[in-house]
Formats: C-alpha cells, sequence, structure tokens
C-alpha cells in the first residue's frame, strides 16, 4: 500500500529510503572516486557529475522495475530473503569490494565504469529501496536525489565514520532487517494469517532484526562478554516467554485467590527459574572461552 503524501507514513519510508542508501552507497562512492583518478585533472569533476547523473537516471528506472515487481504474489517474501541476506553480507565482508573496480584514463571510459558499477554492485540498494517505497517511486527519486550527492561528497568522511564506529553498519542491518520482515509481512498470502497471530508477527521481526544485529556483536565481543551476554538474553528470552503465555492464554501468574501455594510456586519459577539455567550456561561458555585462549597461547 503507497504511503499517503507527506503523512507521517511517507515520511517514515522517505527516512528509511535515505538511510539505507547511505549504509549501502559507500561502494558506488568509492567506485566513482577510482574510475575518475587517472582521468585528466581538469575532467574528474566533468566525469564525476555525469557518471553520477546517469547512475541515479539508472537507479531509478531499475527501482522503478522492482517496485511493479513486488506487486506480484510471494515476491515480497522473495525480496525479504533476499535483503536479508544483504544485510549479512553488510556486516561480513565491511563494504570493501569496490576496491577490484580498475581505473580508466578517458572520460568515455569512466562515465562507463561508473554506470556499469553502479547497475552491478547497486543491485542490493534497488531491492531494498523498492521493498522500503511501498510502491511509491516519487519516494525512490527524492530518497535518491538527497542521499546519492551526500554519499559522493562526503564518501571519505562515511568510510572513516565505518572504520570507526562499526555500530554503523549494524544499523544499517538493522534497517535492511525491519524492512525485510515489513515486506514478508506485507505479503498477501502470509498478512491475514500474520493478523489473527500477532505473536508470529512479532517474533517474525524480533528473530531477523535481532539476528542481523546480534551475530555481529557476538562476535565483537571477549568471551567473558559473550557470557554475560548470554545470560541477559536468556533472562530476556525467559520473561518474555512467560509473559507471552500469560496474554496469549489469558492466565495471570500472580500470588491470588487468597495466596494459594500452587499461583506462589508458579510465581517463583517465573521470577527465579531462569537463574540455575543462566549459571549453567555462564559456566559453559566461560569454560570454552577459557580453553579457546589457552589453546591460542600455546
Amino acid at each position: 500500500m503507497t504511503p499517503e503524501l507527506f503523512a507521517p507514513a511517507w515520511f517514515s519510508a522517505l527516512a528509511t529510503i535515505i538511510v539505507i542508501d547511505l549504509v549501502l552507497a559507500g561502494d558506488n562512492a568509492i567506485v566513482i572516486g577510482l574510475a575518475a583518478r587517472n582521468v585528466p585533472r581538469e575532467w574528474q569533476r566533468r566525469v564525476v557529475l555525469w557518471g553520477t547523473a546517469c547512475a541515479i537516471v539508472v537507479r531509478v528506472l531499475l527501482t522503478a522495475i522492482v517496485v511493479w515487481l513486488l506487486r506480484i504474489p510471494a515476491f515480497l517474501v522473495i525480496g525479504g530473503l533476499a535483503l536479508i541476506y544483504i544485510g549479512w553480507k553488510l556486516t561480513q565482508d565491511n563494504g570493501h569490494a569496490a576496491h577490484a573496480i580498475k581505473p580508466v584514463r578517458s572520460v568515455r571510459g569512466a562515465v562507463g565504469t561508473i554506470v556499469v558499477a553502479d547497475v552491478v554492485m547497486g543491485i542490493d540498494n534497488v531491492l531494498a529501496i523498492g521493498g522500503a517505497a511501498q510502491g511509491s517511486l516519487l519516494l525512490v527519486i527524492i530518497g535518491l536525489a538527497v542521499s546519492i550527492p551526500i554519499v559522493i561528497g562526503g564518501s571519505t568522511l562515511v568510510l572513516k565514520w565505518v572504520e570507526q564506529y562499526p555500530a554503523i553498519l549494524w544499523l544499517g542491518a538493522a534497517v535492511l532487517g525491519w524492512t525485510a520482515a515489513k515486506m514478508i509481512a506485507s505479503e498477501p498470502l502470509l498478512k491475514t494469517w500474520l493478523v489473527e497471530y500477532p505473536i508470529v508477527r512479532s517474533a517474525l521481526y524480533l528473530v531477523i532484526v535481532g539476528g542481523l544485529i546480534v551475530v555481529p556483536m557476538w562476535r565483537s565481543l571477549s568471551p567473558r562478554q559473550r557470557a554475560q551476554a548470554a545470560v541477559i538474553a536468556l533472562l530476556i528470552v525467559w520473561l518474555t516467554f512467560w509473559g507471552w503465555i500469560e496474554d496469549g492464554a489469558g492466565i495471570a501468574f500472580d500470588p491470588i485467590d487468597g495466596w494459594k501455594w500452587d499461583d506462589e510456586v508458579v510465581d517463583l519459577i517465573r521470577w527465579v527459574g531462569w537463574i540455575p539455567f543462566a549459571l549453567i550456561l555462564h559456566k559453559r561458555i566461560d569454560a570454552t572461552a577459557t580453553q579457546a585462549l589457552r589453546e591460542r597461547r600455546s
């Protein structure tokens, strides 16, 4: 469903498109710089401008095709799964693929390199933006018009930020995950079923977005920090599980009706039962980390 012009949903979709483009377009900015660096200095600015203009036109056309394809039944699910892969890849390679582009000396060759590379490397951008646009080509055009000049003008600054603050990539992956979950949840073949079971819909968002953020964060933690994070995650899952049971089954796990002993037992399990599991989990992860550290030192 296309959002109404200038409505809150419209601005939300526009912000999503801009964030996606800023995070995913880093390679494209590098391509432009590499393609233009061997062109005579007096022509470099023109190469950048012409190459960017052609790339924007091609990007809009490709995105328009994707917006149309997303109306085909089950294509939203396919697009959502592809976005999950793109988000995962974003946190793995840190966007260094562009360095394989070879510079050329002619203006025409440089512009052609920029356009071809943008098409090949911009598939992820096109798919992500097509899903976030919700059928609005105007959103696509405005989003590209705002984000691409920013990326081109500040590509060096953006790259430094990404190197210094890897959380920027995690933010981009989270936005992609949210867009992917939204695409899958909006699929007509699944939408009615997900409306009937809101818990499944919430779990869909939690698993996709959480997975794209938690895994790279987990890898960046030290072994000791992993053990602590695992305990916190266990506590969150434990309390969320009991909350879902209470909401779904209409059961109140609080001591009521004259403080019956069974209510007290259930309440005790709810608030204290996670502790033994947390201790076991922490001990195993800590032991594994210690063993791995010893093997590295030896």
